[in-house]
């Protein structure tokens, strides 16, 4: 019993009550236990060395079984031999915390920008510094055992030539290679690409033979996917130090990370839909071509060797860090900062509170559209009508498109084929059902009961027009967005988007999120309230290549053995 009593009474650091002390603590309420201990250790640790903390735990005696002692004399000199000079023991365990302990990562710095003042001088940046774009890798030619053929012949293209070939026979199984505007397109910028004795050899497309060059890319492929992890970890580090070399800029004395820093290669283009202009040429990009924006006082990027910029420029009125031309849309494409940065914040931050502004008069707004759908002029009956619809479906404005570019409409740009007038539809009244190509070509398809008073207006500006006929004749995004101009400053039609967008994620989130479930519950409850936003704003994502090949596998795993 001695050895018992012994091992008892070092509990509690040598305390000999401390067994009476536990027993008489398990009426103590568990807030009480909390705050003593508390108080215990403020007392008595806060001071002590980290190293000397544990150096006190190691001291601490465990509870041994009772032995008897005969037992303990005969082993006692057993014990003396395995016993180490306490000076040895000490300095081991002292070190033994940090020993293995993994080295904590530097925390990046955070840029309050949120917390400056704010200046309305239209200047962006005060200074701006970047390496500038990384451009594409020059074309390296197909091994000499890869072939095109033409009219059933082997035939040895030109550089230029080869790499725009090269570009279609990467994608001979993709739907785009069956259309014939992708096809006619493609042929027409080949040609130009070819030198005079490829142009009077190749006339047709249907003689032309891609197939050997398409298995040389797909065995490139799967080479790539079936690297050894070695190899993979090389590019994954060659990658970093390019991230960390170009992905970075110095804005007004902070570190920022730009968006997109590589300029995309040269390629096909495929656009959204059937756009008039796939299957065209997208040519490689020189820095010739790029216009670069940083500040005076910083040090210019050096174009790559023997080239030069179009033009260095300093303007800190604008967000972007170099720009150029495509050349099939002839719109400029930029180098950004990413949404992380502060220029991405500030302005989701302004477009943010501009929604903030609107649901102060949202009422006002809604009562007066309202009560011009009874307006005796025409031309304010569609402007409420339109602006009903963009309130209440999240429709954006539309703007007027030229020949050449896909046939997308908004709100604004309706026509008479896009709309369909039903007094009653799936057991509801006066229902509109809508069919139309979004943006990017994104198909929006739905069924809405509206008020009788918006369905005898619609069913109005229908009456003898026919197709390709404008709904909203009296109309455009232009007129829209200057009478909302005078409701409030900075208020346009794609403001109601974020306001309708951000009032059902927070309604969805109050409906859906209980504080007490669990972190997974509540990811699942954001994604629902996420879902239900996508499902206002039409946001959709086009059908992938290996979308069938998935469904096959899901359902032979779900299938019963």
């Amino acid at each position: 019993m001695t050895g018992v009593l012994n091992n008892v009474s070092h509990i509690g650091n040598g305390t000999p009550n401390a067994s009476i002390k536990v027993e008489a603590e398990e009426d103590i309420p568990l807030p009480e236990k909390l705050k003593r201990s508390r108080v215990q250790d403020s007392s008595s640790d806060d001071d002590i060395p980290l190293s000397d903390k544990l150096f006190r735990v190691s001291k601490k005696p465990k509870l041994e079984p009772p032995v008897s002692s005969q037992s303990r004399t005969r082993g006692h000199e057993e014990h003396r031999k395995d016993v180490k000079p306490a000076n040895q023991k000490t300095k081991k365990e002292a070190s033994s915390p940090s020993k293995g302990k993994k080295q904590e990562k530097p925390e990046e710095e955070v840029w309050r920008w949120w917390e400056e003042q704010k200046k309305d001088d239209g200047v962006k940046w005060r200074f701006l510094e970047h390496k500038g774009p990384l451009f594409a890798p020059p074309y390296e030619r197909l091994p000499s055992s890869v072939h095109f053929h033409y009219d059933s012949k082997p035939m040895r293209l030109s550089d230029h030539a080869e790499e725009v070939a090269g570009f279609y026979a990467r994608m001979l199984d993709h739907e785009y290679t069956t259309k014939d505007v992708f096809n006619h397109n493609f042929f027409r910028d080949w040609v130009k690409t070819m030198n005079e004795e490829e142009r009077r050899t190749i006339k047709s497309l249907s003689k032309c033979d891609f197939r050997e060059m398409h298995q040389y890319f797909l065995k490139l492929s799967e080479e790539r996917k079936n690297r050894s992890k070695e190899e993979k970890q090389k590019a994954k580090e060659e990658n970093l130090q390019i991230q960390n070399e170009y992905g970075y800029c110095i804005l007004d004395g902070h570190k920022q990370r730009i968006g997109n820093f590589r300029i995309e290669p040269p390629g096909l283009f495929r656009g959204r839909g059937n756009h008039p202009k796939m299957g065209m040429l997208k040519k490689r990009i020189m820095p010739e071509d790029v216009i670069i924006n940083c500040s005076k006082d910083s040090k210019v990027p050096a174009p790559p060797k023997g080239h030069r910029w179009k033009e260095v420029r300093h303007d800190n009125t604008v967000t972007w860090l170099a720009c150029w031309t495509e050349n099939i849309q002839n719109s400029f494409k930029y180098v950004m900062l990413n949404p992380s940065s502060r220029l991405k914040g500030e302005k989701d931050w302004k477009k943010y509170e501009t929604a903030r502004c609107l649901h102060k008069i949202i009422d006002k707004i809604r009562a007066d559209y309202r009560a011009d759908f009874k307006h005796k002029e025409m031309r304010i009956r569609q402007r409420a009508v339109a602006l009903y619809f963009i309130d209440k479906l999240a429709l954006r404005a539309g703007n007027e498109k030229d020949e050449d570019e896909a046939d997308t409409v908004g709100c604004c740009s309706l026509r008479y084929e896009h709309i369909k007038l039903h007094e009653e539809y799936n057991g509801q009244p006066y229902v509109v059902e809508f069919d139309f190509l979004g943006k990017d070509s994104i198909r929006y398809q739905n069924a809405v009961s509206v008020p009788k008073r918006v369905f005898k207006n619609v069913k109005l500006f229908l009456k003898n027009k026919k197709e390709n006929d404008d709904l909203f004749d009296r109309l455009n995004t232009t007129v829209l967005n200057q009478y909302l101009r005078e409701l409030m400053e900075g208020l346009t039609a794609k403001v109601f988007r974020t306001y309708n967008a951000s009032r059902t994620l927070e309604e969805q989130l109050e409906k859906l999120t209980n504080p007490d479930d669990p972190p997974h519950a509540k990811l699942l409850a954001y994604n629902r309230a996420n879902r239900a936003v996508a499902v206002l704003c039409n946001h959709q994502r086009s059908v992938p290549k290996s979308f069938a090949k998935s469904m096959e596998n899901l359902q032979k795993k779900l299938q019963i053995p």
